[in-house]
């Protein structure tokens, strides 16, 4: 996070390099774990329905054909611009803020 620090992890760097430095990988692990046991034990695939269908859990009635369509090019366009944002990272060490000229807001 570039603006906002959770209590004890005020002086970890923003970026890349959080998941480096202590307490950064710390919380990274258990935020690593906790995925990993939602995706084991909550997010589990219905094995009557096809890869990634997980319905409409939220009752909505919006579960459609297009609405899927777009769902899925949604996240799509957001695995690009992660991906953007990480090799920009690695290139410049500057975080996601700092790319887009905002990093000066908070320093």
């Amino acid at each position: 996070q570039h603006y906002v620090k959770l209590p004890g992890f005020e002086k970890v760097p923003a970026g890349l390099s959080a998941v480096t430095t202590e307490p950064g990988i710390y919380g990274f692990g258990a935020l690593f774990m906790l995925s990993g046991a939602m995706e084991l034990a909550v997010w589990t695939q219905d094995a009557n329905k096809e890869p990634g269908n997980f319905g409409d859990p939220v009752g909505l009635g919006q579960y459609t054909e297009d609405m899927r369509n777009k769902e899925l090019n949604n996240g799509r366009m957001a695995m690009f611009a992660a991906v953007g944002i990480v090799a920009a990272d690695l290139l410049t060490g500057k975080d996601g803020m700092q790319q887009f000229g905002l990093g000066a807001v908070r320093e």
